[in-house]
């Protein structure tokens, strides 16, 4: 579900988004324009000099030659003491554009920790980075460079035309002349009807050539398997084409546009230079109109670098609000609702009542369709272990999701403890609960500190007890950091299984009193199985233990086993209630043994020839 549509725009969304003020920007504006300023005392020396060259033209030996120098170390001072403004105002810029955009990052961090996972099935990992690295970057360089550039370049400019229109009107028009007409040229491109689909377009592209990046590097053993290439990887390659044909169109319509601005802007010469000679032709012995003219031929080309800078500032503004729009995309979306002051449960069996969920969510008419679950009710007590067994698909691992809250059931209620976890703050059910799912996710950092996590301020015996615990204590002593040995690129990777007991070791830290084991023991071969039945024993003692599995064999000893088939509970019992009763379980557990008599006879080896 997505909130009410915000009402700020640009750069003033982001200030909002951070909680950051806007002083630093004031200051960078205040400093970088008195830089500006006085970056222009190196015209306004050279027009003196020449005024008074010229005044003097036919008696170099009436020159105030000290009235001449003392205006160029005026023009030289002012040069270098701009730079030292300009400096200050570039700080004060980038110290407020990383703070903005630090806020902004943590907002959107916390915001996107409170969504439900729906969220993500509906928007890629590589659409949500490309908003929380690339976007918000380009944001930081917009707030550091071009606020700074666009109050420097409007009141450089000011005080330019202001100098012009006291000195001559008509040549101070012929030089504003081609900078309306410019921007008239430019505008239409940039701000035209097709100006905006177009950025959309390309913003778009790269967002799904950088979640196509990631599907790509990740299925590259398969791809160096069969021996292909990058073409064969249809879904990236189209994207490559896609971004590649966004970028071009998007150029080739701001081409003709930005091609007239610049001719114009470099032309104030061409403009200037017509009226200047009419007007000294009619005033043939007024020297001061020949100064006048040599003051604008000097002056006036300066005006052109401001001038592309509020071009290029526009430019960005409409790229800015694109990507302003992409965050609040983010924003829109409602977080799970939870309690201010929840119910916390003091005691800790779960109790499924009656829940029905859909991943597709209810319709208008109320229903859900394509239901995952069913009206799935049972118990599972506190310090006893329940095991959840069936087919592929059949709904598992999302009853077990539905504990913490990954998504909300639309039907019936999940409670722990008799109080219902809608009514838990977020801080406490997560607290109450440990994980340890099939697919292991270990952050880029040590070992140590991927185990410590589990428990924010644990001691290191802790840890180190904890990592004895879960039987990863000695592979980790044989790395070459010890646990101070990086996961990831520039340290180690680990086997599946061995990651598997680091989060094993994780969550015998946090020491919650209800543990979900999702296919725990996945990716272990036989001596690490053995390892983490070990340490799974350390980890469920004295727990509520909810376990997923489809090796039939590690849940025998459960108090309770759910056949879950369809959504729904089929069967229930303990092992041998359950094969006596000679159905599903029974078919799977016959299968499962089944499998363990497989060999590779004469005639498999024929058939394999």
């Amino acid at each position: 579900m997505k909130k009410q549509a915000r009402k700020r725009r640009g750069i003033a969304r982001i200030i909002e988004l951070s909680g950051e003020g806007d002083n630093k920007i004031v200051l960078c504006g205040i400093l970088t324009s008195i830089g500006g300023l006085l970056q222009l005392f190196p015209f306004l020396s050279v027009y003196l000099v020449l005024a008074e060259l010229l005044g003097h033209i036919t008696d170099f030996s009436q020159l105030n030659r000290g009235y001449m120098i003392g205006w160029a170390i005026s023009g030289v001072a002012g040069l270098v003491i701009g730079y030292v403004f300009m400096y200050a105002g570039g700080m004060a810029g980038h110290i407020a554009a990383y703070r903005i955009i630090c806020g902004t990052r943590l907002k959107l961090a916390e915001h996107i920790g409170r969504l439900p996972m729906g969220y993500f099935n509906t928007n890629t990992i590589g659409k949500t980075k490309q908003i929380l690295e690339t976007e918000l970057d380009h944001i930081e360089r917009f707030v550091a460079h071009q606020i700074p550039d666009l109050i420097n370049t409007v009141a450089t400019l000011l005080v330019m035309f202001i100098i012009m229109f006291i000195m001559n009107v008509w040549l101070a028009l012929m030089g504003l002349l081609p900078i309306i007409l410019g921007f008239a040229c430019e505008a239409s491109m940039l701000v035209g009807k097709k100006a905006k689909p177009a950025i959309k377009e390309r913003v778009d592209a790269a967002e799904e050539i950088n979640a196509s990046s990631i599907e790509y590097v990740r299925g590259m053993p398969s791809i160096k398997i069969f021996g292909q290439t990058v073409r064969s990887f249809q879904n990236f390659y189209n994207v490559i084409l896609k971004f590649r044909d966004a970028a071009v169109h998007m150029a080739m319509m701001i081409r003709p546009g930005y091609v007239q601005f610049q001719t114009l802007i470099m032309s104030i010469g061409t403009f200037i230079i017509p009226v200047g000679l009419f007007l000294l032709t009619k005033n043939p012995d007024n020297i001061s109109y020949a100064v006048t003219l040599t003051f604008f031929l000097v002056f006036a080309p300066g005006v052109t670098s401001p001038v592309f800078k509020l071009l290029n500032f526009v430019e960005e503004m409409t790229i800015l609000s694109e990507n302003v729009n992409r965050i609040d995309s983010i924003l829109a979306y409602e977080p799970l609702k939870e309690q201010e002051r929840g119910s916390k449960p003091s005691a800790y069996d779960i109790v499924f009542g009656d829940v029905s969920f859909s991943y597709s969510g209810p319709t208008e008419d109320g229903e859900s369709v394509e239901n995952t679950l069913s009206h799935i009710s049972f118990t599972a007590p506190a310090n006893q272990i329940t095991a959840l067994v069936g087919p592929s698909g059949s709904g598992k691992s999302t009853i077990a999701q539905l504990i913490p809250r990954f998504w909300d059931v639309q039907v019936g209620k999940i409670t722990i403890g008799g109080v219902n976890i809608r009514d838990m703050e977020m801080d406490d059910l997560m607290n109450t609960l440990s994980f340890v799912f099939q697919d292991s996710f270990l952050f880029s950092d040590t070992l140590y500190h991927n185990i410590a996590m589990g428990k924010p301020g644990a001691a290191k015996d802790e840890v180190y007890a904890a990592a004895k615990a879960a039987q990863c204590d000695e592979f980790i002593r044989a790395l070459p950091n010890g646990y101070d040995t990086l996961v990831g690129a520039g340290g180690v990777y680990l086997s599946g299984g061995e990651q598997q007991r680091v989060s094993v070791a994780r969550a015998i830290l946090k020491n919650a009193p209800i543990l979900i084991l999702d296919e725990a023991t996945a990716y272990a071969d036989p001596e690490n199985e053995y390892e983490m039945q070990l340490a799974l024993r350390e980890l469920i003692a004295g727990k509520t233990v909810l376990v997923i599995a489809h090796r039939l064999a590690t849940i025998q000893n459960a108090d309770q086993i759910l056949m879950i088939a369809d959504g729904q509970v089929r069967e229930r019992g303990k092992h041998q209630e359950l094969l006596s009763q000679g159905g599903l379980y029974k078919r799977m557990w016959d299968t499962y043994t089944g499998s363990g008599t497989w060999r590779i006879s004469r005639t498999s080896k024929e058939a394999l020839a």
